[in-house]
């Protein structure tokens, strides 16, 4: 394991759940199920918001800016270490990621459009600002998903985990060893654009799923990441993401938002290689009806 996420692993363990995995079998093919979306906040992404406040040393204020989970995982993380928390989200963010983050004790500032709009307010305010993704510190704490499903089950042999800005896909990358699938939506898409382009570069966003993968460009540090790593990136539809979550529903009852079934959407097209694959389902904070 990658020393930062074993560091990170160590870090974080009193503070956020280990979480199951379910071996099934769909198709007639064996298949790991991570249930992320069972963790504190309903999200990986406290993972990484804990591990860097802890190692920032519980700063006076933090601030960032989210289209959701991220904004939720920090003010979770904040309220779990005492700290203030202000949390930017554009006018778009859906109401029952913005009500769990003002449950969560942090001061909830609505602006702008777009998600990067959000960001450059943020930026702006008094505090220490806690980066979604791009973060060395944040890609740590979301390493230790995959760090978890490799001692858990270590017949797995491929991870497969939905990407918006990088920092779960880096992690896994780092923290387990083995080949990351990154998968996207097809119109929300921005490692492939940055793979295709050899950097970062600005993407549209216009996916049912871009409220939790809606990052207009994959962050620096996870590019750098990713692009040094066996990492494979795969496109989803919307209609095939869609049907990936209502199938999670119908088979296993599992509720999740639909970028969490986004890396199951492409193994059920046969876009994950492996004997024995792990589709990590990231987040469940989403209202809706099955």
């Amino acid at each position: 394991m990658n020393p930062d996420v074993s560091a990170a692993a160590d870090r974080i363990r009193p503070h956020v759940r280990r979480t199951p995995q379910w071996r099934v079998e769909v198709d007639g093919r064996p298949l790991v199920l991570k249930l992320e979306h069972l963790q504190l906040t309903g999200s990986f992404k406290l993972r990484g918001a804990v591990n860097a406040l802890l190692t920032a040393g519980s700063p006076e204020r933090v601030v960032t800016a989210s289209g959701g989970n991220h904004g939720l995982g920090v003010a979770e993380a904040a309220r779990l270490l005492g700290v203030p928390a202000t949390v930017f989200v554009p006018v778009s963010a859906p109401e029952g990621k913005v009500r769990r983050i003002e449950a969560a004790g942090a001061k909830l500032i609505r602006h702008g459009d777009t998600y990067a709009e959000a960001v450059l307010a943020a930026r702006e305010t008094p505090g220490f600002y806690l980066e979604a993704y791009d973060s060395p510190d944040v890609v740590a704490g979301q390493g230790t998903v995959a760090a978890e499903v490799v001692q858990d089950d270590p017949d797995v042999d491929v991870i497969a985990v939905a990407v918006g800005g990088g920092g779960l896909a880096a992690g896994t990358a780092l923290g387990s060893g083995l080949p990351t699938v990154a998968v996207e939506p097809e119109r929300c898409c921005a490692l492939h654009r940055a793979l295709a382009a050899g950097e970062p570069v600005d993407s549209e966003v216009a996916s049912v799923a871009a409220s939790a993968l809606g990052a207009t460009r994959v962050g620096e540090i996870p590019f750098e990441v990713l692009r040094a790593h066996d990492v494979r990136p795969v496109l989803v539809s919307d209609a095939e993401l869609l049907a990936a979550r209502d199938r999670l529903w119908e088979e296993f009852r599992l509720a999740v938002e639909p970028a969490a079934a986004v890396p199951f959407a492409a193994w059920l097209a046969g876009r994950v290689p492996g004997e024995l694959a792990c589709v990590v389902l990231c987040g469940a904070n989403t209202d809706w009806t099955p």
